[in-house]
């Protein structure tokens, strides 16, 4: 079965707000070359989904996260292979408070 990926809603609205910041602190090019970095990390993720490590801080959640590293964020992810898809739930800055990932969204 080919997976395919999904973004949520809340990880959307991340990525909008990284663009924006990049975009007023940098310039667009620069906010455009992220964002399409980030949202191209993931396709590797369809020929093997469990190369990123468990996210330890969600261990206590029904869903299992993994994450992969792009830059200084963080894509948490998770597979549902019944449903047949790769959902990425957030993407978290790393420089922030680790506690914060364990936010509700």
């Amino acid at each position: 079965m080919t997976l395919k990926i999904i973004w949520s809603e809340f990880a959307e609205t991340q990525l909008d707000e990284i663009y924006e910041y990049y975009e007023k602190k940098a310039s667009s090019n620069v906010a455009k070359k992220l964002v399409k970095g980030i949202i191209n990390e993931p396709i590797k993720l369809l020929n093997t989904p469990k190369i990123g490590q468990k996210e330890e801080l969600l261990q206590q959640r029904k869903i299992n996260y993994r994450y992969l590293i792009y830059k200084n964020y963080k894509l948490i992810y998770s597979i549902d292979t019944e449903k047949g898809f790769i959902k990425i739930a957030d993407v978290f800055d790393t420089r922030q408070n680790p506690i914060k990932i364990e936010r509700t969204e």
